[in-house]
């Protein structure tokens, strides 16, 4: 689980304490060399010591989650986007994470491990936290506060390990040292589910946590991110991959009971149902959706006041601690309202420098747009491209389009930071006068990831910008609920706080898509359970683009042999010499997907160490598929 030298290194250093300056929860001041008594007796280090627990808390949908250093330089690449069919891995000579899952080249020996040694370091760390907090000179009201927040970490990590590998080693309250013969053994999948439920319950009944943070604490752990938690696990039990898990994800019983259970029970729907209902009962959290107008469709506009203030996160520091108040309704947390859970960063420019285009002072190492991910994006009348009443030109793909398209896609036209205070149009055709961004020199598919990249700044400019992105939203909530539903009751199901269908309405509302005559917003009436189902994850993949879920949901699904067996594309713009344009769709690569590929392997490092610690089916040598 751990080697003797990263426990050796935990002991000393104690979790180093390191300063993270965006004038959040974790600024503090730099210290190291520090034991437990010194660190426990202090206030400031007691605080500074949880407050290195959450450093960690979103490493696992990083966009350059895949990076690496060596001697001091960091090569930076993808993360679970280019893992996925959403955007092109970056071409390399390193053999990288995002490249085997979509090579179907991941093996136990080269996978990253960070997903295994980060989580039980942050576990263990968690531990030693909720031993000696008790005796800190913390006020009792503040500390009551920390150790829930501690639990609901250690909850969050092992949730990470769940969604990765299946049940993992559950350790308790144990501190393990350098000489003490660790736990090997695997926990079930039912276990880690109901560990996880189980301390997030505990939390929420204690009472000792706001349901939502702001100002200073913005950032922290809160009532709501409790039960955010609880849902997401509660949905991934119920979802197919797990709920009665096949003989072809799990050919024996002890990996059945690792990897799911072993009969499906629709009962699980429920429990995710009302885990993502209890949210929306809060009625603390919505989505802010004023003054779409212009928006998207004009690409030399500010972003809109509604989900483009999402989407462009330059915004986070200025609008994430104050109510505002518009048309008659309250945003509390103003356009960030909807965010439950974050992850707090310092300002840089770090971001525009993985996704933007050359001539922005980018090198998109983290991946490319494929071009079924942009196409999937609806018509601003919420109709697919080709059934909207609207015309769709491929050289103004932006026109008369769902506004979420031109805030996640950079396409080429379309307007992009190139400067201080400029926001130019990117030319990534090809043909005379060509630039550095055109489509096979600067990217491969055609196009640039646009979201949550700021447009006051980019990568060749001074200007830093708040770094923070989102861990969970209101709207995975409301999707949440829509999906667990419509499987247990069907699509038209509605209770006193929500529907079906109202849970897409108001997604797609403040995305700015037309209501239309019949205030569908695109959607199709009376829709069976299996087209509704459709309708939920599309809008998930769009919603959520580039936030870590794809990658997963495919998985639950079981959809991962068809999304991931597959010729992905890019679009070619050319300019002709008389200034005419013509394009052409081609292949970039073909994505393959084993069976295997429904879990990650545990690193091999780990399962060497231990008999008892069983690997994932299909990644030992005997059974390799």
């Amino acid at each position: 689980m751990w080697n003797k030298l990263s426990v050796f290194f935990i002991l000393i250093a104690l979790a180093g304490l390191v300063s993270c300056s965006d004038n959040g929860f974790l600024d503090e001041t730099e210290t190291s060399d520090l034991n437990r008594k010194v660190v426990f007796s202090d206030s400031t280090y007691t605080a500074g010591f949880l407050n290195e627990i959450y450093r960690e808390i979103g490493f696992d949908t990083d966009p350059d989650r895949f990076s690496m250093t060596v001697y001091g330089w960091t090569n930076f690449f993808g993360g679970l986007q280019t893992a996925s069919d959403e955007a092109r891995f970056r071409r390399t000579s390193t053999i990288t994470t995002d490249v085997m899952f979509a090579t179907g080249t991941v093996n136990p020996v080269l996978v990253s491990k960070d997903a295994w040694e980060k989580c039980y370091s942050n576990i263990r760390r968690v531990n030693i936290f909720l031993k000696y907090v008790v005796d800190s000179p913390v006020d009792e009201r503040i500390k009551s506060q920390y150790i829930a927040e501690a639990r609901f970490l250690r909850a969050w990590y092992y949730g990470i390990l769940l969604r990765h590998y299946g049940g993992v080693p559950l350790i308790g309250d144990v501190i393990y040292e350098i000489d003490d013969e660790m736990k090997m053994t695997r926990d079930t999948y039912e276990d880690c589910v109901n560990y996880i439920v189980s301390e997030c319950d505990a939390i929420i009944s204690s009472n000792v946590l706001p349901v939502r943070r702001t100002g200073r604490d913005y950032g922290r752990i809160s009532e709501a991110a409790c039960m955010a938690l609880k849902s997401r696990v509660l949905l991934y039990a119920a979802s197919k991959l797990h709920n009665g898990i096949s003989d072809e994800n799990a050919p024996s019983m002890d990996y059945k009971l690792l990897l799911g259970y072993p009969q499906n029970d629709p009962e699980r729907w429920k429990l995710a149902y009302e885990a993502a209902r209890d949210i929306i009962a809060l009625n603390e959290y919505k989505l802010f959706k004023w003054d779409q107008t212009g928006s998207a469709n004009d690409d030399n506009s500010s972003p809109e006041l509604g989900w483009g203030f999402y989407a462009v996160t330059s915004m986070a520091s200025d609008f994430a601690n104050f109510t505002q108040n518009k048309e008659g309704e309250t945003f509390r947390g103003g356009a960030f309202c909807e965010i439950i859970l974050d992850k707090t960063a310092a300002k840089g420019n770090g971001r525009e420098r993985r996704f933007g285009p050359p001539t922005s002072g980018g090198s998109a190492e983290s991946g490319y747009v494929y071009k079924e991910l942009a196409d999937a994006f609806p018509m601003i009348d919420g109709k697919p491209i080709g059934e909207s009443q609207y015309p769709y030109d491929v050289f103004k793909p932006s026109q008369y389009r769902d506004p979420r398209f031109n805030n996640s896609v950079l396409f080429d036209g379309g307007y992009f930071c190139t400067g201080t205070s400029t926001y130019t149009p990117i030319r990534i055709s090809t043909g005379p006068g060509a630039t550095l961004d055109a489509v096979h020199a600067g990217t491969p598919t055609g196009f640039y990831v646009k979201k949550t990249v700021s447009r006051a700044t980019c990568g060749n400019t001074f200007i830093g910008v708040p770094q923070s992105r989102p861990l969970v939203r209101y709207s995975e909530s409301l999707l949440n609920y829509a999906e667990a539903a419509n499987e247990y009751y069907g699509p038209l199901h509605s209770d006193q706080y929500c529907s079906v269908y109202d849970a897409l309405k108001v997604i797609r509302a403040r995305a700015g898509i037309q209501p239309g005559v019949d205030d569908m917003y695109g959607l199709k009436a009376s829709m069976t359970k299996d087209e509704m189902r459709e309708a939920i994850r599309l809008e998930r993949r769009l919603e959520l683009a580039f936030e870590g879920h794809r990658f997963f949901d495919v998985r639950r699904w079981k959809i991962a042999e068809t999304t991931g067996n597959k010729v992905m594309h890019g679009l070619e713009i050319t300019v002709n010499t008389d200034g005419t344009k013509t394009s052409s769709e081609f292949e970039v690569g073909k994505h393959t997907f084993r069976t295997a590929m429904y879990f990650w392997p545990i690193p091999y490092n780990e399962v060497i160490k231990s008999s008892s610690l069983l690997q994932n089916p299909y990644y030992s040598a005997d059974d390799v598929q």
